[in-house]
């Protein structure tokens, strides 16, 4: 099939469906958008119209502002813009995320944007669409990388903040606010003691919970009632933009722990300086990877931002057509190996808010960005 042909193509402003004119992630300025989820590095400001999971809406509104021109639709409705039957599924990755498909001239592709395959409890879990081309991540796309189940994860946080909680000292766990927070507060015992948030948590928390969540009951340290005694057996939830700030010290004597894939690796938790660490992602390890896109059906599969060469490189032994995609998307778990992010790209966002967005405000003074924006080394409708 020649390029010219393709239904997604790269551009300088991103991802691009010709025959439909829009965009799927945009990292420059478009006229339309269609929004996987809304990540600081696939959902950015300054477009013109947005397509997005109706679940992504209290995020997307809430990072990009209440006024901007945003269409939603369910997962699996279909619309029709200019020919191109367009629909959202499933990627398992965080609250709206989603799977873009594209028909068009009896083709199939389907823009994965981020994904994991293990089901958290926290959105609907990923579900394989059938392709004839698949454009997949590449995150984690390295045999080293294999993700501990669900239960064995929350069993070692567990007993974690249950033997701190038992010396009297708080529980400080930092990971990324939006999605891996959520996840924590919906996995763990919250039978062992108080959860407090940090501000950057409980805005996202409250999404969470008005798309019918279940997440314990959490406290903020500025509420009327929290007192010294009451935080020593606490679980605390902060963005590592918190570590070693005076939000902090409010926390006698914890013990603090970092939630990562890049946990994985040697040396990151020292390097993050904290006593522990904890293997979690929102995106798909390397056997989550190859089972996803085989399931697929794909002959044909585009690899974008991560471990691009191996990836391609395994695709192409298995005897498919695989190639990469260059993108300006970077990884947003906070302690992606190589440090910030903002820099790793040209165009890669920047400012308070990691992507030009301003921090949420939060009363108490802990206010904080919604997300720090690390990065890895490097039936029918209305048109959209």
């Amino acid at each position: 099939m020649p390029p010219s042909d393709d239904l997604v193509i790269a551009r300088p402003e991103g991802l691009y469906c010709p025959p439909g004119d829009f965009y799927i992630d945009p990292w420059r300025p478009v006229e339309r958008a269609v929004i996987t989820h809304g990540h600081s590095d696939h959902a950015r400001m300054g477009h013109g119209h947005y397509l997005a999971h109706i679940d992504s809406e209290g995020i997307l509104r809430t990072r990009l502002g209440a006024d901007i021109t945003l269409q939603t639709l369910p997962y699996g409705q279909a619309i029709e813009h200019h020919g191109v039957r367009i629909s959202l599924h499933p990627a398992g990755h965080v609250l709206g995320s989603a799977q873009v498909r594209l028909e068009h001239g009896g083709r199939v592709w389907v823009a994965s944007g981020d994904y994991k395959t293990d089901a958290d409890g926290t959105c609907p879990p990923f579900e394989p669409v059938r392709c004839d081309t698949f454009i997949t991540e590449s995150t984690f796309g390295l045999p080293i990388y294999r993700w501990p189940t669900q239960d064995a994860l929350f069993s070692e946080i567990n007993a974690w903040w249950r033997a701190n909680a038992g010396e009297g000292r708080p529980s400080v766990m930092l990971c990324y606010a939006f999605g891996k927070a959520q996840r924590i507060l919906h996995g763990v015992d919250a039978s062992i003691g108080p959860i407090v948030v940090h501000g950057a948590v409980e805005p996202l928390n409250r999404v969470y919970r008005a798309a019918g969540v279940a997440l314990p009951p959490t406290l903020r340290v500025t509420d009327p009632g929290v007192d010294p005694k009451q935080l020593q057996t606490a679980l605390v939830v902060a963005p590592p933009s918190a570590q070693g700030t005076p939000w902090m010290r409010r926390f006698a004597r914890h013990a603090d722990a970092f939630a990562s894939g890049w946990m994985q690796l040697r040396g990151t938790r020292r390097r993050r300086g904290v006593d522990r660490g904890f293997v979690m992602s929102d995106h798909a390890d390397w056997p989550g990877l190859q089972k996803a896109i085989g399931a697929t059906g794909a002959e044909r599969v585009f690899v974008t931002h991560g471990s691009v060469a191996v990836l391609v490189r395994w695709l192409c032994e298995q005897g498919l057509d695989a190639q990469s995609f260059h993108t300006e998307y970077g990884d947003e778990d906070d302690d992606a190996p190589g440090g910030a992010a903002a820099a790793a790209s040209p165009g890669a966002p920047t400012g308070p808010g990691a992507d030009g967005t301003p921090p949420i405000a939060a009363p108490g003074g802990d206010a904080s960005p919604l997300e720090e924006g690390a990065a890895p080394p490097a039936e029918e409708g209305r048109a959209p």
